[in-house]
């Protein structure tokens, strides 16, 4: 697929018929950026070649994905029907290998385990349920732990990234929290809760806490704070920093990323501008 420069100089793709839900760099292929779609479409795009390769296809739906090999040849996608697939990049075709229902509602986000990569975390209605791939059923797939406290939707739910003795969850009850999964018991405590207002209204994105990935005792938050502002939390629930720029940044940004390297951090708005912070 080809690409069109914009006067900015930054060159369009457009692999996809509707706005892009889920994106991640391989990280045994560097150059390798998978995306996926409300359109049904995960797509990988080599970033040297500037070429899209199709990973897997349904109607329509596709809502998240997370690696599930350390070559990250195969993924676990799920979908806004309550399912999960596993689909395998090595299998001609761009179908799945299994498909599981599991949250009969709607599934917001899956993670899997950055050691034991057979299991994988997933955001359901009101609880947080981590599931073995390898228990996996056609009906009834029973839980191995599950994250219990919340009173409304939950918008995202992560593993910590270096070992996964932590889940970071954040929900539309105005509340971040953690939870120690080192054990994987039938309940997994919750360590940390932390007041925060998610309430960005119907048309913004909600806001998610991730990690920081280069350790695991700090995460990152947008804020709905004024003047606008993008958060740093210690696992212990204790504010570290606050990104703040009067001059330039007037909106809340929902998504931020740490970068996997650097002392740097990017937060976005749902009008597609950027802020990145850095030291």
């Amino acid at each position: 697929m080809g690409g069109d420069w914009g006067d900015d100089g930054v060159l369009l793709f457009e692999p996809h018929t509707r706005p892009v839900g889920c994106m991640a760099f391989s990280k045994a292929h560097g150059s390798h950026l998978l995306t996926l779609s409300y359109d049904g479409s995960l797509r990988c795009m080599d970033v040297e070649k500037a070429v899209f390769d199709d990973v897997y296809d349904i109607e329509d739906g596709l809502k998240t994905f997370d690696f599930m090999s350390h070559d990250c040849l195969t993924l676990v996608v799920g979908n806004w029907y309550g399912e999960v697939a596993i689909v395998d990049r090595r299998t001609p075709g761009n179908s799945h290998e299994s498909l599981y229902p599991l949250d009969p509602k709607t599934l917001r986000c899956v993670s899997v385990h950055p050691l034991q990569k057979q299991y994988f975390a997933v955001a359901e209605s009101r609880v947080v349920s981590i599931y073995d791939s390898r228990c996996l059923k056609k009906k009834n797939s029973q839980a191995v732990s599950q994250l219990q406290g919340h009173s409304l939707s939950i918008s995202s739910a992560y593993f910590s990234p270096c070992t996964g003795n932590r889940v970071l969850t954040s929900c539309m009850d105005d509340h971040i929290r953690i939870y120690d999964t080192s054990t994987m018991t039938t309940n997994s405590p919750l360590l940390t809760s932390i007041r925060h207002n998610m309430q960005t209204g119907r048309w913004l994105s909600k806001i998610s806490a991730v990690w920081d990935p280069k350790q695991e005792a700090c995460f990152v938050a947008g804020s709905m704070l004024k003047p606008r502002r993008v958060q740093v939390f210690h696992e212990s629930g204790q504010l570290q920093h606050s990104f703040i720029d009067e001059e330039n940044l007037h909106t809340a940004l929902s998504i931020t990323a740490f970068h996997p390297t650097r002392n740097a951090l990017l937060g976005g708005n749902s009008s597609g501008r950027l802020h990145v912070f850095s030291d």
